[in-house]
């Protein structure tokens, strides 16, 4: 049998997707182009209603253009929804949620109807990182945890995935060195909150998890980079910046979404830190790094804002635009609220208009531009270690990779200039020579 997937949403979604296509290997199935699968697999997002509608319209435009194949909805719209849509996309002829991916194989048999009593293959331990991959060559997520349990009064999370479940440090160390076996070169751990790792082992030490796990992976032998993405700011856990000097294989890359600069905003979403505990955070982050003995002093920390959440008035947005300011951030991302059914907010008044949730979220963006640009010239000058991705096609000696500085997907990348012949998914050594907009222009010299 042969399958295609259409992946949606988040890092997190896309480790599910690859082992959803692990454990349809493992059984003898088949990845194909869409055109020739039997069955084809919608893994969706849930999160946002953007995201939800776009994931309903990839349904629906794989029924339009193939009216006879199979067509699975998985992932988490499905696990969120699955009685309504059982009602609603009758363009789904399954609906797979993501609380346990090793029951795809019976849900694929299930959606191709196959005759009663014939024998479906057993479901094959999955070794932890043997999984295929979606990302670029030289990188892959390592998901260290599942759910969460902050509960900020926005996020549906909880809802679809439950409270935070982390697996073992030994598990995790046995993916990391699979992977590095396989010549992956960057190794991007993931969670909802990686901060949040271990506070369900019942231990007493849960702040120490995931240092104890840093330590763990620093043991590993070999040159690779790991990037520690989704860290809650008011669960920082500070150990982590003395073993991330102490080994440069961690890059000192901090994503912290603070949400917001208000107060009374950051109060309404759960949380407990403000504006000024969140600078300090930051000024901590970059005061540790200053004058480190390491090819990286000078660490880069992204964040992502929302505006519009309910409540917010021009004085809150006012707060949001200096924290923007004072922050100084690298990389930013901005969201405009969405209300979910099930959250704490979504009760929530007064509401804030879309039209106002969306202007503000412009304003946020375009005064990022120049932020970002000005962080990115410090690196202009300077030469680093280059992870190639891709050769541009049609192009004799361009290629495009990515720098420490820049995480995959969300940030800018590295326009490299070469005449060599650049093998994707290895480093290679550059110098940054200008800044192109949000991207940096490396060039490699010849060999």
């Amino acid at each position: 049998m042969r399958y295609f997937i259409d992946p949606f949403g988040c890092a997190k979604n896309q480790v599910d997707a690859e082992n959803i296509m692990a454990f349809l290997d493992l059984a003898g199935w088949t990845a194909s182009e869409s055109q020739d699968a039997d069955l084809i697999i919608v893994n969706s997002c849930g999160f946002i209603e953007s995201a939800k509608q776009e994931s309903i319209n990839a349904v629906l435009a794989w029924r339009k253009l193939y009216p006879e194949k199979k067509i699975m909805l998985a992932g988490c719209l499905a696990q969120r929804y699955e009685k309504e849509l059982k009602e609603a996309l009758s363009e789904a002829d399954l609906l797979f949620g993501n609380a346990d991916l090793s029951g795809v194989l019976k849900a694929a048999n299930s959606a191709l109807k196959m005759v009663p009593g014939t024998k479906v293959t057993a479901v094959k331990k999955m070794v932890p990182g043997t999984r295929p991959l979606l990302s670029l060559p030289g990188s892959a997520y390592v998901k260290i945890s599942e759910g969460c349990d902050n509960h900020c009064s926005f996020c549906a999370i909880p809802l679809i995935r439950g409270n935070v479940k982390s697996r073992s440090i030994a598990d995790i160390k046995d993916e990391c060195k699979t992977l590095l076996d396989r010549g992956i070169k960057e190794l991007c751990i993931i969670g909802q909150d990686i901060a949040s790792y271990g506070r369900d082992f019942g231990n007493g030490t849960a702040e120490q998890a995931l240092p104890d796990l840093l330590e763990e992976i620093s043991h590993l032998k070999g040159d690779f980079w790991v990037r520690l993405l989704y860290i809650h700011p008011d669960n920082f856990p500070y150990r982590i910046l003395d073993i991330m000097k102490s080994d440069p294989r961690f890059l000192p890359y901090f994503d912290l979404p603070f949400q917001h600069g208000s107060e009374k905003i950051l109060r309404l979403m759960n949380r407990k830190g403000n504006a000024n505990t969140y600078l300090a955070l930051i000024d901590t982050i970059r005061k540790s790094f200053s004058g480190a003995h390491n090819r990286f002093s000078t660490p880069i920390i992204r964040s992502t804002f929302m505006t519009g959440f309910p409540g917010e008035t021009d004085e809150d947005f006012a707060d949001l635009l200096l924290f923007q300011e004072r922050a100084g951030l690298d990389w930013l991302g901005c969201f405009a609220y969405s209300r979910e059914e099930g959250t704490a907010a979504f009760s929530m008044k007064p509401q804030v208009s879309k039209k106002a949730a969306t202007e503000r979220k412009k304003i946020i963006e375009e005064r990022q531009v120049p932020i970002t640009e000005k962080r990115m010239d410090r690196f202009v000058g300077q030469s680093y270690d280059v992870l190639v991705e891709e050769k541009v096609q049609g192009e004799d000696g361009l290629w495009l990779g990515r720098l420490w500085c820049q995480a995959p997907e969300v940030d800018g990348s590295a326009v490299i200039n070469s005449d060599n012949d650049l093998k994707p998914g290895v480093f290679a050594k550059g110098a940054v020579f200008a800044r192109a907009g949000l991207d940096l222009e490396v060039h490699i010299p010849e060999n």
